[in-house]
């Protein structure tokens, strides 16, 4: 099972708001985050393989799972605990492949057959959205919403995670629990100055959603 948080580190999205990518993982890690994913889209392979290295070296004693946004070849450099993967990037079974058996793997959908067909891989979950409209990354597709989280739960089996991502705040978390998802997946709404708070306030809520 997932942490019902999942926190997405973008490595651009930090730096506008002025944060050190791997000050912000700290913050979130003394927080309570225990579900991590780094995203570099701009940054250079050496340059991401070492924030990678710090992070997996704050990470591993307090147990957390570590992904990495796109580059299974630095995840697996990196000793992180897996990759996650979008359309029109690596193929799941050329992670898998490269990363082994017990890797983290996961894949984003837009649509129901997409979360389906998602679902007949050797993937460890699925993430579905964007839920709601969101303007840290364009990925070309407009918003899903909570019905395609409902939907999409409804056609992946219930032992494989479903995390909802895409325009999350902290008032809406706990309904994207509520339509069917695992977990939620959240990049800006924890940019904030003290995301150590914003962090637990989210387990907090989530926790509250998941009792419900």
């Amino acid at each position: 099972m997932l942490s019902p948080l999942y926190v997405i580190v973008d490595v651009d999205a930090s730096a506008r708001r002025g944060w050190d990518p791997a000050a912000f993982c700290r913050a979130c890690l003394d927080g309570g985050a225990r579900l991590l994913q780094v995203r570099a889209k701009s940054l250079p392979g050496g340059a991401f393989l070492r924030l990678l290295d710090e992070v997996v070296a704050m990470a591993a004693p307090l147990g957390a799972t570590l992904i990495v946004n796109d580059r299974a070849d630095l995840a697996c450099a990196a000793g992180a605990s897996g990759v996650h993967v979008g359309q029109d990037d690596l193929p799941v079974a050329a992670a898998r492949s490269l990363l082994g058996p017990t890797a983290v793997i996961g894949l984003s959908t837009h649509s129901v057959s997409q979360a389906q067909t998602a679902a007949t891989q050797a993937i460890s979950y699925v993430a579905v959205g964007p839920v709601f409209d969101t303007a840290t990354k364009d990925t070309g597709y407009a918003a899903v919403g909570l019905a395609l989280v409902a939907d999409a739960r409804r056609v992946v089996p219930a032992a494989v995670p479903l995390v909802g991502i895409g325009g999350i705040t902290l008032e809406q978390a706990g309904q994207v629990l509520e339509a069917g998802a695992t977990s939620v997946a959240v990049i800006s709404d924890l940019l904030t100055d003290n995301p150590v708070a914003r962090v637990r306030s989210y387990l907090d809520r989530l926790g509250q959603a998941r009792l419900l």
